[in-house]
C-alpha cells in the first residue's frame, strides 16, 4: 500500500474534492504532482505538506508528512465540515427531522455553522437571490446583530429577512432586501420559535 498517497487522499476526500481541484485549490499547476505520489514515485514534500495545511489548518502536518499522530491538528475531525441539505430553507426547517445531509461541504473561511441549505425564495431581492446556498447558525433571540441575515421560523411562517430592532420593545421589524415588493413584516418576540443567522452565502451565477 502507498502510505503517502493514502494520507493525501484522506485529506481530499474529507475535503470533498476532485484530485485535480484540490491540487489547483493548494496551488499546484497542475495534478500531476499528486499522481505521481499515487503512483509511489514521489513521497509528499515538505512544499506539498506546507501547501495542505496553509489551506486546510485543521490537518496534522507532521501526520501528512510521516504518518505518525492524528490527521487533524486538533483532534477535530469535524472541523469546517458543514452538512449540506439540498432543499428549500423556508420549507425544509419546519420539518421535524431533515434527515441525512446529502453532502458534508467544506468551506475554509465559514467557520461556527450548524448547516446549509438552498433559499429558492425572491424577498430578498438582489442581494439573496433565489438558488443561493445558505450558511446558517442557530441563534438566540437575544443575539440578533441588527441588520443580520437571518431564517425567522415564526408561528405561522419561516422567512428570510434582515432584522430590526425596536428599542423598549418587544416587537422586531422583518425587512426584505426588495422593498418594493415586499412589506416588512412586524412580529413579536414571543411569536419566533427559532432562529438561524446567515453566517455566508454562495451564489452561482449562470
Amino acid at each position: 500500500m502507498n502510505d503517502n498517497w493514502n494520507r493525501i487522499h484522506a485529506v481530499i476526500k474529507w475535503a470533498g474534492m476532485t484530485t485535480n481541484f484540490f491540487a489547483h485549490y493548494i496551488g499546484l499547476s497542475c495534478g500531476e504532482n499528486l499522481y505521481q505520489i499515487k503512483r509511489g514515485n514521489n513521497g509528499i514534500s515538505k512544499d506539498v505538506a506546507e501547501r495542505v495545511v496553509n489551506k486546510f489548518p485543521d490537518i496534522n502536518k507532521a501526520w501528512l508528512l510521516t504518518g505518525e499522530g492524528s490527521m487533524f491538528a486538533n483532534d477535530a475531525s469535524s472541523a469546517s465540515q458543514i452538512p449540506f441539505y439540498n432543499v428549500d430553507v423556508e420549507s425544509a426547517l419546519r420539518e421535524e427531522s431533515l434527515g441525512e445531509p446529502t453532502f458534508n461541504m467544506f468551506i475554509p473561511q465559514i467557520k461556527k455553522c450548524d448547516l446549509a441549505m438552498i433559499y429558492n425564495g425572491h424577498a430578498m431581492g438582489k442581494t439573496t437571490p433565489a438558488g443561493t446556498i445558505l450558511f446558517l447558525k442557530k441563534s438566540a433571540i437575544d443575539a440578533i446583530i441588527p441588520g443580520g441575515e437571518y431564517v425567522v421560523l415564526s408561528t405561522n411562517f419561516t422567512t428570510l429577512r434582515k432584522i430590526r430592532k425596536t428599542r423598549g420593545s418587544d416587537m422586531l421589524t422583518l425587512v426584505a432586501g426588495d422593498r418594493k415588493s415586499f412589506d416588512d413584516i412586524e412580529i413579536a418576540k414571543s411569536e419566533i420559535l427559532s432562529l438561524y443567522h446567515v453566517v455566508g452565502k454562495l451564489t452561482v451565477n449562470n
